[in-house]
């Protein structure tokens, strides 16, 4: 069997790949209706919020373009605070349906400076709402989203906030953190296929989605409202990803989620140490690490694209590589959702026996 260890899509349990099995059944219909509501109290659990919790049916990308066009309007300024490649991402999105984005940028491997955004909030006070990524898989780095929330109340503005690689898996209490979107997604530590995107809504977010403009069909959270009020999506859902969401969400409650964020910690702790163990070091600022995804550094003549292909095809272990200009300088490994420490045992065991074969150590014999 395949270890499958990249950030997402994540390994699913037997049960719940199971429960996707199940026929088809009318999604508007009563047994769905018990199920999205069953869901849908769950997820307030997990996201622990009293807020409005939607489903959507996409990646968790989809859930990012949601959460910008529903409460903003073009011209609107944004502070976009990025620290990797899918801060820059949530960017772009703004950008492309007409907002000011205001680019906050930090360097890759080092999470966001909480007073350079007091300072860039200073300087632009008619900034409408913060982005931000709170864990960047990109570079394995988790920002510290409760400072950034604070500074971001502060001044009275809207927070933006994806989640998609850490709600679920790493501390984040939407409401005591005073989110005002938040976004995850199926595949990554809620042990289930891509499909689905989960957002959470503050009372201060529909204010600003009454008076929004942005163009929205698909995404528009006031008709997703309308219809959860009748325990319907809007369109046509991913029945069988619900079916799967049902039983991660009772997996998950079962092991207590305190329990799983203990868990995350552990093995990602395990992770970094094991890796340091054999010489490597960690691409990532080490105070602001992700519990999801280790991120490491190249060096000493290993080759990381050789790396990859000989863990893949020799020991049936897939790791990820590093995404735009951290291509071919770092390797990632993924441990969010079903993951235990076995799992990462396996991965260091066959990193000794490869990373020889990938060059690594060949830099010290010249």
């Amino acid at each position: 069997m395949q270890n499958l260890r990249i950030p997402g899509p994540t390994p699913c349990p037997d049960e719940v790949l199971k429960s996707m099995s199940r026929q088809m059944i009318n999604h508007r219909g009563p047994e769905f209706a018990q199920i999205l509501n069953d869901v849908t109290a769950k997820l307030k659990q997990l996201f622990q919020t009293k807020n409005d919790v939607f489903l959507l049916t996409a990646s968790g990308t989809g859930g990012l373009e949601a959460a910008i066009v529903n409460t903003l309007s073009p011209g609107d300024k944004v502070l976009s605070v990025s620290i990797g490649a899918f801060g820059e991402r949530f960017a772009t999105i703004a950008q492309q349906f007409g907002a000011e984005v205001i680019p906050l940028r930090f360097e890759w491997g080092q999470a966001s400076d909480v007073d350079a955004i007091r300072q860039a909030l200073k300087q632009e006070p008619e900034v409408k709402a913060v982005l931000v990524t709170h864990n960047e898989t990109s570079t394995g780095v988790t920002n510290d989203l409760a400072k950034i929330s604070s500074v971001t109340k502060e001044f009275d503005k809207l927070l933006l906030v994806d989640a998609i690689s850490s709600l679920g898996s790493i501390e984040l209490p939407v409401d005591d953190w005073q989110c005002d979107i938040t976004v995850t997604g199926s595949q990554k530590g809620w042990m289930v296929p891509p499909g689905l995107a989960m957002v959470a809504i503050s009372d201060e977010a529909w204010q600003a989605n009454a008076k929004a403009k942005m163009p929205r069909f698909y995404w528009d959270f006031a008709k997703a409202r309308s219809y959860l009020e009748k325990e319907q999506t809007p369109w046509t859902p991913a029945v069988s990803i619900v079916f799967a969401l049902s039983v991660s969400l009772d997996m998950m409650l079962k092991e207590g989620l305190a329990n799983v964020i203990a868990r995350h910690a552990r093995v990602a702790k395990m992770t970094r140490q094991g890796i340091k163990a054999l010489g490597l070091a960690i691409f990532a600022e080490e105070s602001h690490a992700s519990n999801t995804v280790t991120s490491i550094a190249a060096s000493d003549g290993l080759d990381t694209k050789k790396l990859l292909k000989i863990l893949r095809e020799e020991h049936q272990i897939v790791l990820g590589g590093g995404q735009q200009k951290l291509s071919g300088k770092i390797f990632r490994i993924g441990h969010l959702g079903w993951v235990t420490e076995e799992d990462i045992e396996r991965v260091l065991e066959a990193l000794a026996i490869v990373l020889p074969q990938a060059g690594f150590g060949g830099e010290k014999l010249k």
